[in-house]
C-alpha cells in the first residue's frame, strides 16, 4: 500500500498497515516528517518550541495511546488567563465565555454564519469579543463563513479548555517515534516526494511525482491520501469526485511566533498566568509553557487577524507579535527579545492552512470527504473527524481508521 504524506495521519495509518504486515510505501513531500507538527529546539531554552501543534485537545484516546507506547507523558498545561481590560490585566476564561455564547443553541434552522449567530443574541459585549476571538483563534475560522451549527457542536459538549496538556518532549518527540518504529517494522518512508497524479482502476493505482527533483511512478493495489485539506484544494494534486466535498470547507489561515527573551519579564507583573489575551492587538493571545518555566512568549494568530498578516517576511510577523506583548507590558519588551521563530501555516506549500472548518450549509462535508473512491483511494486527516476535527487527535483517529477500510 501507498500512503500520501507522513503526518500525524499517514503516520498513524502506515503503523497500523504495518501492524497487520502490509508492504507499505509512505510519501513526503517535506524533509521531514510531522505536517503540520513542527517541534524544534531554540539555544538558551531545555524545553521544545512546537511551531504547529501543541495542545492535545479532548479526549484524545489514541493520542494517548502513542504516548504510553512511546515511553511518553502528557504534561498539564496551566489555565490561568488574564485579558487586557482599560489598561488593566483581569482574571477571565476565554473557553467559559465562548461557551456561554452557544448555550441553549443546538437547534440552529437554517444554518447561518457564526457572525450573523452572534448578531442576533442577547450577549455581554465580552461575551461576544471572545467568542469572535475563539472561533478565529482557536478554529482559524472566519466569523462571517463558518457554520454556526458546527461551532455551536464543537463547544458545546462541555470539553472546551477543560484539560489540554501538552507531550512531554513536544508532539515531534511522538511523531519521530512513530516513524522510526513503521520504519523498523518493514515499512519505506521516502522524505522529498511530492505527489502531483494518481491514476487508478479498482485495486490498481499508480502515483507520479517527483522524488529530489526526479520523476517517479509508484503502484498499489489500494493509496491513503492524507494531504491537509488547503492542498486538497489548491492542488497540484486534485481528485474531482471531491470537489463538492471540499467546498463545503474552508482551511484557516494560523501563524505562530514563538519568542526566547533574556528573563522571563512578565513574571513580575502576572506570576503564574499562562495565556494572555488582548483584543485589538495583531496576535491577540500569547502564551507562556508553563507549568514549564522558561523565558517563552508564543504569540498566535488565525483566522482574519492571520489572513491580514499572511504573506509577511518574518521581520514583520516577530514586530507584529512584540507589538501584542507590548500592548499588555508596556514598552521596553524589544529590548528583552534574544531570538524569534515564525511560521505562516497557510504559505507553507505542504499545508496551504492552519485547521480545517465547516462553511455554512456545509453539514456532512468531512464525512464526504472521507468517503473511499472505488475502493482503491482512501483519504484520512484533520479534516475527515467530524468528532475531533482540526485536532492532532482527529488525524491519528481518521489514519487509523483509513487504514482499517483499505484492509477490508
Amino acid at each position: 500500500m501507498i500512503v500520501i504524506g507522513a503526518g500525524a495521519a499517514g503516520l498513524a495509518a502506515a503503523a497500523e498497515l504495518v501492524r497487520a504486515g502490509q508492504r507499505v510505501l509512505v510519501l513526503e513531500a517535506r524533509d521531514r516528517v510531522g505536517g503540520r507538527c513542527w517541534t524544534r529546539r531554540m539555544p538558551g531554552l531545555q524545553i521544545p518550541v512546537e511551531l504547529g501543534a501543541e495542545f492535545i485537545h479532548g479526549e484524545a484516546k489514541v493520542t494517548h495511546a502513542l504516548l504510553k507506547k512511546a515511553g511518553l507523558t502528557a504534561v498539564d498545561s496551566v489555565r490561568k488567563q488574564r485579558e487586557l481590560g482599560k489598561g488593566r490585566l483581569r482574571p477571565m476564561n476565554a473557553f467559559a465565555e465562548a461557551q456561554r455564547a452557544v448555550r441553549g443553541a443546538s437547534e440552529l434552522e437554517p444554518d447561518v454564519s457564526f457572525h450573523a449567530f452572534l448578531a442576533r443574541r442577547r450577549l455581554p459585549a465580552k461575551t461576544k469579543t471572545f467568542a469572535r476571538m475563539m472561533v478565529e483563534g482557536f478554529d482559524a475560522a472566519d466569523p462571517r463563513r463558518v457554520s454556526a451549527r458546527s461551532i455551536a457542536e464543537e463547544w458545546g459538549g462541555g470539553s472546551l479548555g477543560a484539560h489540554q496538556p501538552r507531550p512531554q518532549g513536544g508532539y515531534g518527540a511522538l511523531l519521530d517515534w512513530l516513524a522510526n518504529s513503521i520504519i523498523a517494522s518493514g515499512a519505506r518512508l521516502r522524505l522529498g516526494a511530492v505527489v502531483n497524479r494518481v491514476q487508478w482502476k479498482r485495486h490498481v493505482a499508480t502515483v507520479s511525482g517527483t522524488f529530489l527533483g526526479e520523476r517517479f511512478n509508484a503502484k498499489a493495489p489500494r493509496v491513503i491520501v492524507t494531504l491537509p485539506l488547503g492542498v486538497l484544494q489548491s492542488g497540484p494534486l486534485r481528485f474531482a469526485e471531491k470537489r463538492t466535498a471540499l467546498k463545503k470547507l474552508a482551511d484557516g489561515p494560523v501563524i505562530r511566533v514563538a519568542m526566547r527573551f533574556h528573563t522571563a519579564f512578565w513574571e513580575r507583573r502576572a506570576s503564574g498566568v499562562a495565556f494572555f489575551h488582548s483584543p485589538a492587538a495583531p496576535f491577540p493571545t500569547f502564551w507562556t509553557p508553563l507549568p514549564m518555566r522558561a523565558p517563552l512568549l508564543t504569540a498566535w494568530a488565525g483566522g482574519p487577524k492571520a489572513a491580514r498578516l499572511t504573506g509577511s517576511s518574518t521581520r514583520k510577523l516577530v514586530d507584529a507579535a512584540l507589538a501584542s506583548v507590548e500592548s499588555v507590558f508596556g514598552k521596553g519588551v524589544r529590548g528583552h527579545l534574544a531570538a524569534a521563530y515564525a511560521q505562516d501555516w497557510m504559505r507553507d506549500p505542504y499545508s496551504r492552512g492552519g485547521y480545517s472548518y465547516v462553511l455554512v450549509g456545509g453539514e456532512g462535508a468531512r464525512e464526504e470527504l472521507a468517503a473511499p473512491l472505488d475502493d482503491t483511494i482512501f483519504f484520512a486527516g484533520e479534516a475527515t473527524d467530524s468528532e475531533e476535527a482540526g485536532t492532532v487527535a482527529g488525524a491519528l483517529r481518521s489514519g487509523i481508521r483509513a487504514a482499517r477500510e483499505a484492509m477490508r
